[in-house]
Protein backbone atom coordinates (compact mmCIF):
# COMPACT_ATOMS: atom_id res chain seq x y z
CA UNK A 1 0.00 0.00 0.00
CA UNK A 2 1.91 2.91 -1.08
CA UNK A 3 1.74 6.74 -0.22
CA UNK A 4 -1.08 7.58 -2.42
CA UNK A 5 -3.15 4.76 -1.74
CA UNK A 6 -3.20 6.02 2.12
CA UNK A 7 -3.73 9.59 1.06
CA UNK A 8 -6.65 8.26 -0.80
CA UNK A 9 -8.38 6.82 1.84
CA UNK A 10 -7.82 9.46 4.04
CA UNK A 11 -9.17 12.03 1.89
CA UNK A 12 -12.71 9.38 1.14
CA UNK A 13 -12.81 8.63 5.01
CA UNK A 14 -13.22 12.74 5.76
CA UNK A 15 -15.39 13.02 2.75
CA UNK A 16 -17.62 10.05 3.97
CA UNK A 17 -17.46 11.70 7.59
CA UNK A 18 -16.72 15.34 7.13
CA UNK A 19 -17.39 16.11 10.41
CA UNK A 20 -14.07 16.56 11.88
CA UNK A 21 -12.67 18.80 9.26
CA UNK A 22 -16.10 20.80 9.11
CA UNK A 23 -15.78 20.89 13.09
CA UNK A 24 -12.23 22.55 12.31
CA UNK A 25 -13.44 24.81 9.63
CA UNK A 26 -15.76 26.37 12.08
CA UNK A 27 -13.90 26.96 15.03
CA UNK A 28 -11.65 28.84 12.80
CA UNK A 29 -14.66 30.98 11.17
CA UNK A 30 -16.33 31.64 14.42
CA UNK A 31 -12.78 32.77 15.93
CA UNK A 32 -12.33 35.11 13.19
CA UNK A 33 -15.72 36.43 13.32
CA UNK A 34 -15.28 36.87 17.11
CA UNK A 35 -11.89 38.62 16.82
CA UNK A 36 -13.87 40.60 14.56
CA UNK A 37 -16.53 42.12 16.53
CA UNK A 38 -14.79 42.56 19.49
CA UNK A 39 -11.38 44.19 18.18
CA UNK A 40 -13.13 45.83 15.03
CA UNK A 41 -10.17 46.99 13.56
CA UNK A 42 -6.23 46.04 13.59
CA UNK A 43 -3.59 48.77 12.83
CA UNK A 44 -0.63 47.13 13.83
CA UNK A 45 0.99 44.34 12.03
CA UNK A 46 2.52 43.13 15.36
CA UNK A 47 -1.14 42.78 16.19
CA UNK A 48 -2.37 41.40 12.82
CA UNK A 49 0.01 38.72 13.14
CA UNK A 50 -0.13 37.55 16.79
CA UNK A 51 -3.54 37.26 16.22
CA UNK A 52 -3.50 35.60 13.26
CA UNK A 53 -0.94 32.90 14.73
CA UNK A 54 -3.20 32.91 17.55
CA UNK A 55 -6.42 31.60 15.97
CA UNK A 56 -4.31 29.68 13.28
CA UNK A 57 -2.35 27.39 16.26
CA UNK A 58 -5.61 26.33 18.15
CA UNK A 59 -7.39 25.50 14.59
CA UNK A 60 -4.41 23.23 13.97
CA UNK A 61 -5.09 21.67 17.80
CA UNK A 62 -8.39 20.67 16.25
CA UNK A 63 -8.08 19.50 12.92
CA UNK A 64 -4.94 17.78 13.51
CA UNK A 65 -4.83 16.08 16.97
CA UNK A 66 -7.87 14.15 16.34
CA UNK A 67 -6.09 12.31 13.38
CA UNK A 68 -5.68 9.02 14.70
CA UNK A 69 -8.80 9.57 16.61
CA UNK A 70 -11.07 7.37 14.08
CA UNK A 71 -8.31 4.78 13.71
CA UNK A 72 -9.25 1.87 15.85
CA UNK A 73 -7.22 -0.33 17.56
CA UNK A 74 -8.30 -3.18 14.52
CA UNK A 75 -8.06 -1.01 11.81
CA UNK A 76 -4.54 0.13 13.24
CA UNK A 77 -3.92 -3.79 13.27
CA UNK A 78 -4.45 -4.01 9.87
CA UNK A 79 -2.73 -1.64 8.16
CA UNK A 80 0.01 -3.00 10.40
CA UNK A 81 0.16 -5.97 8.27
CA UNK A 82 0.19 -3.84 4.46
CA UNK A 83 1.69 -0.59 5.39
CA UNK A 84 5.30 0.41 6.20
CA UNK A 85 5.37 2.84 9.16
CA UNK A 86 7.37 5.16 6.97
CA UNK A 87 4.66 5.19 4.39
CA UNK A 88 1.93 5.67 6.82
CA UNK A 89 3.17 8.48 9.10
CA UNK A 90 4.69 10.45 5.48
CA UNK A 91 1.22 9.89 4.44
CA UNK A 92 -0.05 11.21 6.99
CA UNK A 93 1.73 14.39 7.98
CA UNK A 94 1.33 15.31 3.85
CA UNK A 95 -2.74 14.68 4.49
CA UNK A 96 -2.66 16.89 7.71
CA UNK A 97 -0.08 19.52 6.10
CA UNK A 98 -2.61 19.24 3.07
CA UNK A 99 -5.46 20.34 5.58
CA UNK A 100 -3.60 22.84 7.20
CA UNK A 101 -2.70 25.21 4.03
CA UNK A 102 -5.82 24.87 2.94
CA UNK A 103 -7.22 26.43 6.24
CA UNK A 104 -4.65 28.79 6.32
CA UNK A 105 -5.22 29.95 3.26
CA UNK A 106 -8.92 30.02 4.19
CA UNK A 107 -7.42 32.03 7.39
CA UNK A 108 -5.41 34.35 5.29
CA UNK A 109 -8.23 35.77 3.26
CA UNK A 110 -11.33 36.28 5.93
CA UNK A 111 -8.58 37.82 8.33
CA UNK A 112 -7.40 40.33 5.39
CA UNK A 113 -10.88 41.07 4.53
CA UNK A 114 -11.91 41.55 7.72
CA UNK A 115 -8.95 43.49 9.69
CA UNK A 116 -7.71 45.33 5.84
CA UNK A 117 -3.63 45.36 6.13
CA UNK A 118 -0.98 45.91 3.68
CA UNK A 119 1.10 42.82 2.72
CA UNK A 120 4.49 44.65 1.32
CA UNK A 121 6.57 41.43 0.65
CA UNK A 122 3.78 38.97 -0.39
CA UNK A 123 6.22 36.18 -1.39
CA UNK A 124 7.42 36.04 2.32
CA UNK A 125 4.30 36.19 3.52
CA UNK A 126 2.83 32.93 1.63
CA UNK A 127 6.44 31.42 2.58
CA UNK A 128 5.73 31.25 6.21
CA UNK A 129 2.30 31.22 6.37
CA UNK A 130 2.42 27.80 3.85
CA UNK A 131 5.82 26.46 6.01
CA UNK A 132 4.21 27.57 9.35
CA UNK A 133 1.27 25.68 9.01
CA UNK A 134 2.60 22.64 7.57
CA UNK A 135 5.17 22.65 10.32
CA UNK A 136 2.02 22.91 12.94
CA UNK A 137 0.67 19.37 10.73
CA UNK A 138 4.24 17.81 11.18
CA UNK A 139 4.63 17.81 14.47
CA UNK A 140 1.10 17.52 15.47
CA UNK A 141 0.54 14.16 13.71
CA UNK A 142 3.18 12.44 15.49
CA UNK A 143 2.06 14.11 18.84
CA UNK A 144 -1.11 12.56 18.03
CA UNK A 145 0.10 9.34 17.30
CA UNK A 146 1.84 9.09 21.21
CA UNK A 147 -1.75 10.36 22.23
CA UNK A 148 -3.22 7.47 20.52
CA UNK A 149 -1.34 5.16 22.54
CA UNK A 150 -2.45 6.83 25.88
CA UNK A 151 -6.08 6.29 25.26
CA UNK A 152 -6.54 9.25 22.86
CA UNK A 153 -6.26 11.56 25.21
CA UNK A 154 -5.91 14.90 23.23
CA UNK A 155 -4.40 16.95 26.52
CA UNK A 156 -1.24 15.54 26.41
CA UNK A 157 -1.12 16.63 22.91
CA UNK A 158 -1.68 20.15 23.72
CA UNK A 159 0.63 19.93 26.96
CA UNK A 160 3.46 18.36 24.60
CA UNK A 161 2.90 20.51 21.63
CA UNK A 162 2.77 24.07 22.75
CA UNK A 163 6.51 23.44 23.88
CA UNK A 164 7.95 22.30 21.13
CA UNK A 165 5.69 24.79 18.31
CA UNK A 166 6.63 27.49 20.08
CA UNK A 167 10.31 27.60 18.06
CA UNK A 168 8.07 27.68 14.88
CA UNK A 169 5.87 29.78 16.41
CA UNK A 170 8.36 32.67 17.50
CA UNK A 171 9.84 32.02 13.42
CA UNK A 172 6.84 31.97 11.58
CA UNK A 173 5.23 35.48 13.57
CA UNK A 174 8.66 37.10 12.66
CA UNK A 175 8.59 36.09 8.93
CA UNK A 176 4.95 37.34 8.38
CA UNK A 177 5.17 40.67 10.40
CA UNK A 178 8.57 41.31 8.45
CA UNK A 179 6.42 40.55 5.24
CA UNK A 180 4.21 42.98 5.99
CA UNK A 181 6.76 45.04 6.92
CA UNK A 182 8.48 45.13 3.51
CA UNK A 183 11.49 44.20 5.49
CA UNK A 184 14.25 42.82 2.79
CA UNK A 185 15.46 39.58 2.69
CA UNK A 186 18.63 40.25 3.26
CA UNK A 187 16.74 40.04 7.07
CA UNK A 188 14.30 37.23 6.15
CA UNK A 189 16.80 34.46 4.94
CA UNK A 190 17.77 33.92 8.52
CA UNK A 191 14.51 33.60 9.47
CA UNK A 192 13.53 31.27 6.51
CA UNK A 193 16.16 28.87 7.14
CA UNK A 194 15.58 28.33 10.09
CA UNK A 195 11.89 27.68 9.54
CA UNK A 196 12.76 25.09 6.72
CA UNK A 197 15.40 23.85 9.18
CA UNK A 198 12.98 23.19 12.02
CA UNK A 199 10.57 21.52 9.37
CA UNK A 200 12.86 19.10 8.19
CA UNK A 201 14.21 17.69 11.63
CA UNK A 202 10.78 17.42 12.83
CA UNK A 203 9.56 15.23 9.33
CA UNK A 204 13.21 13.29 9.94
CA UNK A 205 12.43 12.77 13.97
CA UNK A 206 8.70 11.67 12.83
CA UNK A 207 9.93 9.61 10.40
CA UNK A 208 12.14 7.69 13.12
CA UNK A 209 10.43 7.57 15.96
CA UNK A 210 7.19 6.51 14.66
CA UNK A 211 8.30 2.66 13.71
CA UNK A 212 8.44 2.34 17.52
CA UNK A 213 4.74 3.36 18.14
CA UNK A 214 3.89 1.81 15.35
CA UNK A 215 5.02 -2.07 16.91
CA UNK A 216 3.15 -0.83 20.10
Amino acid sequence: MSIGAILTKEIKTDVRNPYTLAGSLLFLLSSLFVCYITIKRISAPATWTSLFWIILLFTSFNAVAKSFVNETRERMLYLYTIVSPMDFIVSKMLYNAMVMVTLSIVAVTIFSTLFEITIEDPIAFWFGVILGAAGFAIVLSLLSTIASKAGNNLTLVAILGLPILLPMILVTTAITKNAIDGIDWAVQWKYAFVLVGLNVVCFALSVILFPYLWRE
